[in-house]
């Protein structure tokens, strides 16, 4: 018995394995050195001389199912002779449990003839790098926000989900662990599909590519899915599946085409005539249709198109210097405000108006949109308007009586169905009459110093009262000073025949 434990021991003295040897009577008779490495001792006593000893010394817990109770200790499984391979427990002593051990273990038994128990092994490996590496894997796994999810390669089943794929999914945690890429299918309808599926089943890698999934959260999610083959901590080849949530770039994308079939609208129906010109302001993709009422078709001049645009017509600008101008102002400010240019119309009219421009992106691409706004009617009307006033100052008097007379008249308004008697009714006579009553002279003085009967001053008197409505002297002059006439005047000219 001695001798063929002593030739037991120096076959596992050198091996790399750790190994403890227990005699029948539960006494551990030997362990070889990697043995008492990887339990972080020296020496067989520090181990235990016992089985149960050892037991006191060493926690140990299964990794694979929960310990239930004491005849599941590995030890005592070996004990009953019991074979068992590949069981990964987790090892600590009982006054350090900080500094933790895995190993997988396995028993040896050996028995006489008769069947009886001759000699007791544990067998184990230290798989403590393999294990930290999982928990790491793990760790970095589930605390990664990218949606990302593990597939088995040799069943196609999910054996890992991170929450971030949750999230972007809706599926609970037990909907997506142990089924299959069947159930499952994260490549409906993505852009390479048949390439997809191929490369999952041989484990190469799956290049990026846009797909749809069908998810509890909502009907469909547009995502960007990619696959890499890695190897799980314990060898199993899986597939690794990341995730780019594609529904931010599709209502941004929505939006933006949205915008652009708006401003498309507007920019047809718009009333002021209106061109998207390049950003040099020489080629013109597209113009309105106020646009072409007004000026013609921009090609019109010009012999064909140039890169699906036409050429803005030269003949559009009057003037080559405002042109060169506006030209220069657009590449130095970057925008054009109420341009004032005289631009030729499609019946080569020459029109007042006012241009302005801005840079806009349009499908990715930068257009100068450039607004004429045909001011000629307003130019027009303000030309005649300083041209009236021109004449009107140059005989201050008379503009001065009408405003004056337009005041008396919304004092005094005429009674209804009755005319307003104005200056400018009254005779050259009749207006000197007026303003000798205003000096107070008698009749037979205006007479004198106009030349006249005084039956005839009387005549153009009776006239004066019946055109201005009164039947007095008195009456007279406050209907004068009502309009600033005679001595009430603004000029002070008070002489006969200078009446307005």
């Amino acid at each position: 018995m001695t001798d063929r434990s002593d030739r037991m021991r120096q076959v596992v003295a050198g091996l790399s394995e750790g190994v403890i040897l227990i005699e029948p009577d539960q006494t551990i008779s030997y362990a070889n050195g990697a043995a008492l490495t990887m339990h972080g001792v020296a020496a067989l006593d520090e181990l235990g001389e016992t089985v149960a000893e050892y037991r006191r010394n060493f926690v140990l817990e299964y990794r694979s199912h929960a310990d239930i109770g004491p005849l599941q200790h590995p030890v005592e499984r070996l004990l009953t002779g019991e074979l068992f391979r590949d069981t990964v427990v987790e090892v600590h002593h009982f006054r350090a449990p900080e500094q933790r051990w895995m190993h997988r273990i396995r028993s040896l038994v050996t028995t006489d003839s008769e069947g009886q128990l001759t000699g007791l092994a544990l067998v184990m490996q230290d798989v403590s790098d393999r294990y930290e590496a999982e928990a790491r894997f793990e760790d970095m796994f589930r605390a990664n926000p990218a949606p990302a999810l593990v597939c088995r390669l040799a069943d196609l089943r999910y054996v890992k989900v991170n929450q971030g794929f949750l999230d972007l999914t809706g599926y609970a945690r037990d909907q997506v662990l142990g089924h299959s890429f069947c159930e499952i299918d994260l490549l409906t309808q993505a852009e390479c599909r048949a390439l997809a599926v191929e490369r999952l089943h041989a484990g190469d890698t799956i290049p990026q590519m846009e797909a749809c999934l069908n998810v509890p959260a909502d009907s469909e999610k547009y995502v960007i899915v990619a696959g890499h083959p890695i190897r799980m901590p314990g060898g199993e080849r899986c597939m690794l599946f990341t995730f780019a949530d594609l529904e931010d770039r599709r209502k941004a994308e929505m939006e933006l085409k949205l915008s652009e079939e708006r401003f498309a609208k507007a920019f047809q129906l718009s009333p002021v005539p209106t061109a998207l010109l390049s950003t040099d302001a020489l080629l013109a993709s597209n113009v309105n249709e106020a646009f072409a009422a007004m000026f013609g078709d921009p090609g019109s001049h010009r012999s064909g198109t140039v890169g699906g645009t036409v050429a803005a017509q030269d003949s559009l600008w009057v003037e080559e210097a405002e042109q060169a101008r506006f030209k220069r102002m657009l590449k130095q400010v970057g925008q054009v405000r109420g341009f004032e240019a005289r631009l030729r119309n499609r019946e080569g009219e020459i029109l007042d108006c006012l241009v302005s421009a801005e840079p806009v992106r349009i499908n990715g691409e930068t257009f100068v949109l450039c607004a004429m706004q045909d001011i000629t009617a307003r130019k027009r009307t303000e030309t005649e308007l300083i041209t009236a006033i021109e004449t009107v100052m140059a005989d201050a008097s008379w503009f001065s009586h009408g405003i004056i007379e337009k005041l008396a008249l919304m004092r005094n308004p005429p009674p209804p169905g009755k005319p307003a008697a104005l200056v400018e009714k009254l005779t050259r006579r009749e207006r000197d009459l007026l303003l000798g009553i205003c000096k107070g002279a008698t009749d037979s003085e205006i007479a004198a110093e106009l030349g006249l009967s005084l039956s005839t001053v009387r005549n153009h008197l009776a006239s004066l009262y019946r055109k201005i409505g009164v039947n007095r002297r008195s009456a007279v002059v406050v209907w004068a000073r009502e309009r600033g006439i005679g001595e009430f005047a603004p000029n002070g000219n008070t002489k006969p025949g200078k009446l307005g």
